[in-house]
């Protein structure tokens, strides 16, 4: 009896702990649902606050100060004073002009190209795949590669574009300091190096458009021609309004080409400030002027231009989803 008895108290005491470690389990299950998204993503936040929103807020604060690169800690109040001195700065101003001027004539090529690669590429042709890996070259190849290529074939005395101009007649062209020159020369490079990521862009849109339309276009009457402008670029516009915003992005961060295109006198866009884009503007005024502030507040400029365009892209998608 007394065996018995001890076997019926134990019982209890090993369901009872059973219990626990189950009720832990449930516990550990419910903890580990509700947190682990927030711990896979938090890396992220972590480094974005680190080297993104922590750099913009610095930047936001340094462009309110008189404050030297030599001596980043001496920071003087200065107000809104960087600001206005920019928008009397005519160099600033033709820094803004020329990116504006590069930005089209690197993004309406570029994005035309790529619309006509994609449309050859939705066709079906032998060793397809070979064509699409083959526009992502471009993409892949360092800036400094691909700028220094660019160099030696516009080159004044040497270069392959010159050798060519000469070869039916015309003289050779000084592309490192003539103005318009000098931007045909960076926006070939950007178009380069950019028009086969945009076309594979247009291509998995072109390949997302249903058949039935081409079919019901086909029973129209409609050729290749008339499909392509009649159902596939309006198929596209939201892909396309995506391009352009991207692109003119890109275009108003440009900073690679131009500085590597112009050798020693990169920072400056030329001896003239003739390829001088907004990113080459804020280098000069930071890093060899030493003008911390006045570089900040280019900074935040190019950042408020930014929000205007992301403003602008906005508007114009819902007014395309609207008229859809």
């Amino acid at each position: 009896m007394t065996g018995t008895a001890v076997g019926a108290c134990a019982e209890p005491a090993a369901d009872h702990k059973e219990a626990r470690r189950r009720a832990r389990r449930s516990r550990r299950y419910r903890w580990d649902v509700r947190y682990s998204p927030y711990a896979f993503i938090a890396p992220f936040f972590l480094f974005f606050v680190a080297f993104g929103l922590f750099p913009l807020l610095y930047t936001g604060w340094a462009s309110l100060h008189r404050v030297e690169l030599s001596a980043p800690g001496d920071m003087e109040w200065a107000g809104l004073h960087n600001y206005t001195r920019l928008l009397e700065d005519e160099f600033f101003w033709n820094a803004l002009r020329n990116t504006f001027t590069i930005g089209v004539l690197s993004t309406v090529p570029q994005l035309l190209m790529a619309l006509g690669l994609a449309h050859l590429l939705n066709h079906r042709l032998r060793g397809s795949s070979f064509f699409r890996v083959a526009l992502l070259t471009p993409y892949a190849t360092s800036v400094a590669a691909a700028t220094l290529v660019f160099v030696l074939l516009f080159g004044r005395d040497y270069g392959m574009i010159n050798w060519a101009l000469g070869a039916v007649g015309f003289e050779p062209v000084d592309w490192q300091s003539g103005t318009l020159a000098s931007q045909l020369a960076v926006s070939s490079i950007v178009i380069w190096r950019w028009t086969g990521y945009n076309a594979l862009i247009y291509l998995a849109a072109m390949q997302a458009i249903p058949r039935d339309l081409y079919e019901s276009a086909a029973l129209d009457g409609a050729g290749s021609g008339r499909q392509f402008l009649h159902v596939t670029v309006p198929s596209l516009r939201p892909t396309i309004l995506f391009t352009v915003v991207v692109s003119t992005i890109g275009a108003m961060q440009l900073f690679g080409e131009p500085l590597l295109f112009g050798g020693s006198a990169g920072h400056k866009g030329g001896a003239s400030h003739q390829f001088q884009t907004l990113g080459l503007y804020l280098y000069d005024q930071g890093w060899f002027n030493f003008h911390l502030g006045r570089a900040s507040a280019v900074a935040w400029a190019m950042f408020l231009i930014l929000l205007l365009i992301a403003a602008v892209h906005l508007l114009i998608a819902r007014r395309l989803r609207r008229d859809r």
